[in-house]
C-alpha cells in the first residue's frame, strides 16, 4: 500500500509540472485547443515520464508534499511563461510595424488567447506559429519540460526567487524580448522613416500636392512591398527566436535546480 501511495504521489507531482506548462506554453495554451485534449495529453506524457524519470522514494502525503505540488504548479507555469514572453516578441514587431504603416488603430481580436493584437502582428505570429509547428518546433517545447526534471528534481521544495541570478534571469529575458521585436521590425519600420523624409521634401517642394491624401496609400503599398522582399530575413529571425526560446528555458532550469 506504500509502495501504491508513492507511485501515485510522484505521478501527481509530474501531473502538476506538466499542467502548470501547458497553461503557459505557446500552441499548447490556446483557447482554440480543447480543455478536454490539453487533460488527456498532460497524463499521457506524465505517464510516459514516470517510467523514464528518477522517481524519489521518500514521497508521503503530508504538509512537506503539498510544499512539492506548489512548488511543481509553479515551475511548469515559468518554464511555459519564458517561452510565451520571447515569442511576444513577434506581436509587439508587428505592433512597430502598423504604428508606421497607420494599421495601429486596426486592431484585431486574437482567437488564440482572446486578446487585441496589431494587425499585421497577428498575421506574422500566424506565419510564424506555422513555421513553428513545420520544424517541429513544438516537439522542442515537450522535450524542454521532459529535461526539467534533470535539472529540477521532484523532491526539491522550494524555488530560489530571493537570489539576484533569477532576478537577473528575468530581466534579461524581456530585454531580449523587445530587441528581437526591434530587429524584426527594423528593415520596415526604417523604410517607412524613408517614406516619410520623402514625403516630407515633396510636401515643401509642391505645395499644391495634398501629401495626407498621397501618404497613406503610398506607405501601406510599400510597407507590403518590403514585408514581401524581408519574409526570407523574417523566417530566419523567427528561427533564431526559437534558438533563444530553448536558451532561456534551459537556464531558467537550471537556475531553478541550483545549477544542477
Amino acid at each position: 500500500m506504500d509502495e501504491f501511495l508513492i507511485k501515485m504521489s510522484a505521478f501527481l507531482l509530474i501531473l502538476v509540472r506538466l499542467s502548470g506548462f501547458f497553461l503557459t506554453v505557446p500552441i499548447f495554451s490556446y483557447r482554440t485547443i480543447p480543455n478536454t485534449h490539453k487533460v488527456g495529453l498532460a497524463v499521457f506524457l506524465a505517464f510516459i515520464m514516470y517510467y523514464t524519470i528518477e522517481i524519489p522514494t521518500a514521497l508521503q502525503f503530508d504538509e512537506f508534499y503539498i510544499m512539492l505540488i506548489i512548488k511543481e504548479l509553479m515551475v511548469g507555469i515559468l518554464i511555459g511563461l519564458t517561452a510565451f514572453i520571447l515569442l511576444s516578441a513577434i506581436q509587439i514587431a508587428g505592433g512597430f510595424i502598423d504604428f508606421q504603416m497607420g494599421f495601429a488603430i486596426a486592431n484585431v481580436v486574437d482567437p488564440q488567447t482572446g486578446a487585441q493584437s496589431p494587425l499585421m502582428g497577428q498575421f506574422l505570429y500566424i506565419v510564424s506559429l506555422l513555421f513553428l509547428l513545420s520544424v517541429n518546433g513544438h516537439h522542442l517545447l515537450i522535450d524542454g519540460i521532459f529535461y526539467s526534471y534533470q535539472a529540477i528534481p521532484i523532491d526539491q521544495p522550494w524555488i530560489p526567487f530571493g537570489e539576484g541570478e533569477m532576478l537577473s534571469h528575468l530581466v534579461k529575458t524581456f530585454n531580449s524580448m523587445f530587441i528581437i521585436a526591434f530587429q524584426m521590425s527594423l528593415p520596415l519600420v526604417g523604410s517607412m522613416f524613408l517614406v516619410d523624409v520623402a514625403l516630407g521634401i515633396v510636401a515643401r517642394t509642391v505645395p499644391q500636392l495634398n501629401i495626407f491624401v498621397v501618404g497613406i496609400p503610398l506607405k501601406i503599398i510599400v510597407s507590403l512591398i518590403m514585408l514581401i522582399v524581408m519574409m526570407s530575413i523574417f523566417i530566419m529571425l523567427v528561427g533564431n527566436l526559437f534558438e533563444q526560446i530553448q536558451y532561456a528555458m534551459r537556464d531558467l532550469m537550471r537556475i531553478i535546480g541550483g545549477g544542477a
